[in-house]
């Protein structure tokens, strides 16, 4: 039987071995010669539940501390605004009259309260008096196994930090050496930007505790002079929060008092750290009916302090890279490249932003946002909000919250695909909660069944339109789609899984209920289309007859395309799971009268129920094409019409924008199977910016921390970015699973191991040479029939022994593919019969 310690260096061999694969060689670090100057140069490590900022200073480290579950407030008030439900008549007849002003300002009258903010939970400081200069300066962020080091020399000893965030211990580890012994000597001190209290536990343990605000006004709101506020009179906003540090030295000596805990003439010493806080679930008050954040503290502290420093490290190993070597990735530019791999990342996002090839930068940008996706979205906990976990304000940009009118779903994208498909779940238990405060939105605001959610949500579930009762504009906070656009990522999650017994007890029922709200939220127009009333498309704004500017009207195309998707995917999931036949002939029947997308004047897809100029032609939302991407209404392939509209939006709309914004585009370009505007749009994306000598602060680009600027920053645009790039590599939103639909001129040739298709495949390995796949490994998990659209003939390996698709000629792979031509391309489309847990290989002919 092996030891954990031989059971942990095999672990180190295998991942030593895997670097023996070429498309595993490249280095996936993020590396600097220099400390952080500000936070947009930190390195992020995190659990899902614990995120550090590691800053890299040398006399005084900086490591930023995050609780996902440590926000403001509490929960939701149901019926924050009695009166709202009574405009909304009057609001509909204002709208089919053209009456439009009016039709805004009784919108304003349907507003509830702004949602809560996410908050910092602390810093640690660790003081070293160091009276020489650092030399040989480096720290790095190592995405292979999730850890970050900081190492330098000064008088002639080198110290070494390294740093990781164990999601099996559910601590923070942070280990300090020195390479002579009794040479390492610091102070680890704790502060919070929020209420607290320190005490020293014992002589090697340090405590905080303290509580979050009541309430946190959003940081856009500039009206209020108490903002933060933390008195409650109900005892139920609030919550209580505690941090516990405790050092493990190898040696030297160890004080504790409130300063900090005090290490003298150590050569190595293990900082422990972990966090916890009251929160209870979405409808308990976090202080009366809180969970005991400090036994949970010590329930993690104290099992993890047994373990060596080896254990933990193994343990971390071994969770953390089950799921990240799922996935590699190895491209290869045209025109070939330098290679660049021993610059600091800052250099190479400096160079690559004049223009110069890197794709193994482009590969390393891709596995970073995985890397960031298992950092902040653990199964079972909280989803990444606008800032994943990572967060320094107490009034964070737009509230850190979970903003659903884009963002948060836009962080979900790449789940699925990118072999995450276990980080999709934490947003699943999301839109349970806000399913069950949107059935009291949706009669309270509404007066209608199912449930319904707006603009923003938060830990506590909001669904209600925000807008703090008649302050907010309408053009974002009363957008009533928040529910229905959530609801796909649950029928998406089926789609690539196969689970029937996830679509049966958990997407089904959440599903229904967001197509009964949309299917009694529309109303017949003048000419019997099925329209929404009052209808908004985020964020954009229009310019009426008069002249003046218009923010609510009718059936906005995101309206239409949202509730398409929504009632088609439940249409086929009831037939799958043979239920609501009855409901599902009313909302088939709707889905046949509601308003069709219209083409403009200019040849784009139409925005608005009538064909308006927009008040910002080059608006950074894109509301309009939700049917080209994340839907599937709207294809090169099955609406060529459409698809010509849509890309003549793109056109018009143009290709700045905020970094989330590229990034949708990014998907949108390779939906119209365009991969070099594509990948236009992807270095633009990279684009250095917040250094010295960048002219790029105005606009979406890359942080030298690889964060997306939105800026500020935003951790949607790293989902959506690299979500584009599996989308120019491998699609299948529609019947067939394309390979290389969006391929670049660029990247010439590659190799990607681990991308999963709908239907239950997993692409186990694409190679490809001069744009054409030379071969292709493709696993069903479920069984089925498989649909395969390449650009190359291809041919089956031997004993691959397929079978043809039901009404397919026998073998199709063996006697010819179907031809298709799509925007001048041609592609072989093949279809045969699969068998769950085999493999298929097929390669070029």
């Amino acid at each position: 039987m092996l030891t954990k310690t031989t059971h942990f260096y095999l672990i180190l061999l295998a991942f030593a071995l895997r670097l023996s694969d070429p498309l595993t060689a490249q280095p996936l670090k993020l590396w600097y010669k220099q400390p952080a100057r500000n936070w947009n140069e930190a390195l992020p490590v995190g659990n899902g539940r614990l995120g550090v900022m590691v800053f890299g200073k040398v006399n005084e480290e900086l490591l930023q501390l995050n609780e996902s579950t440590l926000w403001s407030g509490g929960p939701v008030d149901p019926n924050p605004n009695p009166d709202a439900k009574t405009y909304l008549p009057q609001i509909r007849k204002a709208l089919f009259e053209e009456n439009y002003e009016l039709a805004t300002s009784l919108t304003k009258k349907m507003q509830g309260r702004y949602t809560e903010s996410y908050e910092p939970l602390g810093d640690l400081l660790i003081r070293q008096p160091f009276s020489g200069q650092p030399t040989t300066y480096y720290r790095d962020l190592n995405i292979s196994d999730a850890t970050a080091t900081t190492r330098f020399t000064v008088d002639g000893v080198t110290y070494s930090r390294e740093i990781f965030v164990s999601a099996p211990d559910q601590v923070i580890v942070v280990r300090l050496t020195a390479d002579k012994p009794g040479k390492l000597n610091f102070v680890a001190s704790t502060k919070s930007q929020l209420r607290y209290q320190l005490a020293a536990v014992n002589n090697r343990e340090l405590a905080l505790i303290g509580k979050a605000p009541a309430h946190t006004d959003p940081n856009y709101v500039r009206d209020n002079p108490q903002p933060i506020i933390y008195a409650d009179a109900s005892q139920c906003r609030g919550m209580r929060f505690a941090l516990r540090i405790r050092a493990l030295p190898s040696d030297g000596t160890v004080t504790t008092d409130t300063a900090g805990i005090h290490v003298s003439h150590a050569t190595s010493v293990v900082l422990l750290l972990s966090a916890a806080t009251s929160f209870n679930g979405f409808d308990k008050c976090p202080d009366n009916d809180g969970k005991d954040e400090i036994k949970l503290v010590e329930s993690y502290l104290n099992p993890a302090a047994r373990k060596t420093y080896t254990a933990l490290k193994q343990a971390h190993l071994q969770d953390y890279q089950t799921y990240f070597n799922r996935v590699s990735l190895a491209l290869t530019a045209k025109n070939g490249s330098a290679d660049r791999q021993a610059l600091p990342t800052d250099e190479r996002l400096s160079q690559y932003a004049t223009g110069e090839n890197d794709p193994t930068l482009e590969s390393l940008y891709y596995q970073f946002g995985r890397y960031l996706l298992i950092s902040s979205s653990r199964p079972t906990g909280t989803p990444a909000n606008l800032q994943g976990i990572w967060n320094p304000h107490v009034r964070p940009p737009w509230s850190s919250n979970f903003t659903i009118n884009i963002n948060t779903q836009m962080n979900y994208w790449p789940a699925e695909i990118s072999n995450l498909s276990e980080f999709h779940r934490p947003l699943f238990g999301l839109i349970k909660d806000v399913a069950s405060t949107g059935k009291a939105t949706a009669k309270n605001f509404y007066g209608i069944g199912g449930w319904t959610a707006h603009h923003n949500t938060d830990i506590w579930g909001v669904s209600n339109p925000v807008g703090d009762l008649g302050k907010g504009s309408p053009l974002w906070a009363n957008w009533a789609m928040g529910g229905a656009w959530l609801s796909q990522h649950l029928y998406e999650h089926y789609r690539y899984t196969g689970d029937k017994t996830f679509l049966r007890e958990t997407a089904y029922p959440l599903m229904k209920g967001a197509a009964q709200f949309c299917s009694e939220w529309l109303i017949p127009d003048n000419e019997g289309h099925l329209v929404t009333a009052p209808s908004t498309t985020p964020e954009n704004v229009f310019v009426l007859p008069n002249g003046k500017r218009g923010e609510v009207s009718i059936a906005t195309t995101m309206d239409m395309g949202i509730i398409r998707d929504l009632f088609t995917n439940v249409i086929e999931a009831s037939t799958i799971l043979n239920t609501d036949v009855d409901f599902r002939k009313v909302i088939s029947d709707q889905t046949g009268k509601l308003y069709p997308f219209q083409i403009g004047k200019k040849g784009n897809l139409q925005e608005w129920y009538k064909d308006f100029d927009e008040v910002e032609p080059l608006h950074r939302h894109v509301s309009h094409l939700f049917a080209l991407h994340p839907g599937r209404q709207i294809a090169p392939l099955t609406t060529p019409e459409l698809a010509a509209a849509a890309r003549k939006t793109l056109e018009l709309r143009g290709d700045e924008g905020t970094g989330w914004s590229k990034a949708w585009k990014i998907n949108f370009w390779a939906r119209l199977n365009d991969g070099n505007h594509a990948y236009k749009l992807l270095r633009e994306l990279l684009k250095l910016t917040g250094v010295e000598g960048t002219n790029y602060t105005n606009a979406g680009g890359t942080y030298p921390n690889m964060f997306c600027a939105h800026p500020p920053f935003q951790i949607d645009g790293n989902f959506g970015g690299i979500a584009g790039m599996s989308e120019m590599l491998l699609q299948s939103h529609l019947d067939h699973i394309g390979l290389l639909a969006a391929l670049p001129d660029q990247w010439n040739s590659g190799q990607v191991k681990g991308l999963r298709a709908r239907g239950g495949f997993d692409i186990v390995e694409m190679t490809w040479q001069d744009g054409k796949v030379s071969k292709v490994v493709i696993r069903s998990n479920v069984g089925g029939n498989c649909r395969l659209r390449v650009p190359n003939a291809l041919k089956a390996s031997a004993g691959v022994g397929l079978k043809p698709a039901s009404g397919a000629n026998p073998n199709p792979l063996f006697q010819g593919p179907t031809v298709q031509t799509v925007q001048g391309a041609t592609a072989q489309v093949y279809d045969f019969m699969t068998q769950a847990g085999r493999n298929y290989t097929f390669v070029m002919q």
